[in-house]
């Protein structure tokens, strides 16, 4: 089903709770504790799930890409 625009409904839950439906869990491969961007666009509400690294794995993909760019040049 990727690439296909799929529409569900949803309901506003206590405490601004909304339940993801579960074919788009399943589909996007999501799990209990994923974490999401989430904006105001034009009217409608856009979810994007992010990952979020540790600030010390950031630093040593920095430092990697640091030294490869040395052996190119």
């Amino acid at each position: 089903m990727k690439g296909k625009l799929l529409n569900m409904l949803a309901e506003l839950k206590a405490k601004s709770q909304v339940t993801i439906p579960k074919k788009i869990v399943d589909n996007l491969k999501l799990s209990q504790g994923d974490k999401f961007e989430i904006r105001e666009e034009n009217g409608a509400i856009v979810l994007t799930p992010v990952v979020i690294y540790p600030q010390k794995v950031i630093d040593e993909l920095k430092e990697n890409v640091e030294d490869m760019k040395k052996t190119i040049i």
